[in-house]
């Protein structure tokens, strides 16, 4: 769970020039790299714990949040652009300053103090100067300029804004907000009531969540291993809107369910926990295959688990229908960037038009598998109508025999096909679903 700005006390966080050396090279990794975050983040040292891991996580994490942000208020006080490790660095530096409870003094220190552990000894100089300058007289830019007050690349700004008209500033606001810690009760093992009464014994506040009914909000996030009960399977970590699949395709014992797209496992998980049924969890990606299993096994359940890509179901397939389908679609993670900054800066336009082909092709393929009466559950944790509703509504016109079911639900807004959640509301992360029913 990424930490907040306000994370632990002034004085724990205004330690160190090391949290500032692994934060900077993690944003440069995203930046210049195009390296996912959590793949950066993976690469920091083994002994790298506790405090100052947190520290660090808090510092890439906001300063991906504000990048771009960060960057116009850096720009007058720069000759020229400088080398992407350096950049990365300033803008840790002046996020400490805009946005946490670090010291003003103790921020520049450490930030000054990570620059020749970066290799970036000569630069010390500019690094000083740059934050303090800010320090002394910060500076100002166009607030009313939404894709720049709120750090979102223009395209993508445009984009929302024009696919949610009067809302749009609400969403990308609540992509920068920091997301709550939900909870799923393994039904198998233990009930919401138990686990939660397990939790406050612990130490731990939580609230069932109204539209989940084996959800929970925690009124703190805490590390997995703090969580009584997880390393014995009764609770896993997932999101409330991720938490409704499973009630949209409403599994019954005895029936074939696929979960297409399956890894890392917390919905196949949730299938099995609620119903008897024959689950094969596909996936394309081996490793993150390994981790559904591990998954699987922490909770003591079980499933067919097939290395395969969805959309060619000959190389994968035993030929007997699916009374039930879910297509959590590969997108472009739009509506978890409140979990994910690095995906603002690490998507394109072409990555939208591309995703959406791959969605429909993914439909097309896995239609040909489903029973007659069966039912299909389109899903992707994106906010764009163009990896939703269109490549839907696509399907629907060219499918002889596909039917939209209407979800009709407490959560999102109904769209031309399917509902979707805008990021923050209820909770709950951003996320489309749309009902298919196969009629022959």
């Amino acid at each position: 769970m990424p930490p907040t700005a306000a994370t632990g006390s002034a004085s724990v966080l205004a330690e160190g020039a090391r949290p500032r050396v692994l934060a900077a090279r993690a944003v440069a990794a995203v930046i210049d790299g195009g390296r996912s975050l959590d793949a950066a983040l993976a690469d920091w040292p083994s002994d790298f714990v506790g405090v100052d891991r947190a520290l660090a996580r808090m510092l890439a994490y906001g300063t991906l949040r504000d990048y771009r942000r960060l960057g116009a208020l850096l720009a007058p006080r720069l000759k020229k652009k400088p080398q992407p490790l350096l950049d990365a660095l300033l803008r840790v530096g002046l996020f400490q300053l805009e946005s946490t409870r670090v010291p003003a003094h103790a921020a520049v220190h450490a930030t000054v103090a990570a620059a020749p552990k970066l290799k970036l000894g000569k630069a010390r100089g500019l690094v000083n100067a740059v934050l303090r300058g800010h320090q002394r007289e910060p500076a100002r830019i166009d607030e009313s300029a939404s894709a720049l007050a709120l750090s979102y690349p223009d395209w993508l700004a445009d984009a929302i804004l024009a696919d949610w008209g009067a809302a749009g500033e609400a969403v990308l606001a609540a992509g920068n907000a920091q997301a709550p810690m939900h909870l799923r009760t393994n039904t198998r093992a233990t009930d919401r009531e138990a686990l939660q009464s397990e939790l406050a014994e612990a130490g731990i506040d939580a609230e069932p969540i109204a539209l989940c009914r084996a959800g929970l909000t925690l009124a703190e996030p805490v590390a997995a291993e703090r969580l009584p009960g997880f390393e014995a399977g009764r609770v896993s970590i997932q999101d409330g809107a991720a938490q409704l699949a499973v009630d949209l395709v409403a599994p019954q014992a005895g029936e074939r369910v696929l979960d297409a797209c399956a890894a890392p496992g917390n919905k196949s998980a949730h299938l099995l926990e609620r119903a008897d049924i024959t689950l094969t969890a596909l996936d394309i990606d081996a490793d993150r295959l390994a981790t559904l299993q591990a998954t699987l096994d922490r909770l003591g359940l079980s499933a067919t688990v097939c290395v395969g890509d969805a959309g060619q179901p000959a190389l994968w397939w035993d030929g007997q229908p699916f009374d039930r389908i879910l297509l959590d679609a590969p997108c472009s993670g739009t509506g978890v960037i409140r979990r994910h900054p690095d995906i603002k800066w690490l998507r394109r336009p072409e990555d939208i038009t591309a995703a959406a082909a791959r969605q429909r092709a993914l439909l097309d393929a896995l239609w040909t598998t489903l029973a007659p009466g069966g039912r299909l559950v389109y899903a992707t944790c994106s906010i764009l109508r163009a990896e939703g509703v269109d490549v839907v509504g696509d399907f629907l016109a060219a499918t002889p025999g596909a039917r939209e079911q209407p979800i009709e639900a407490e959560w999102g807004q109904a769209e031309r096909f399917g509902r979707r959640i805008a990021p923050g509301a209820h909770g709950f992360d951003g996320f489309y679903y749309a009902l298919l029913e196969r009629l022959e």
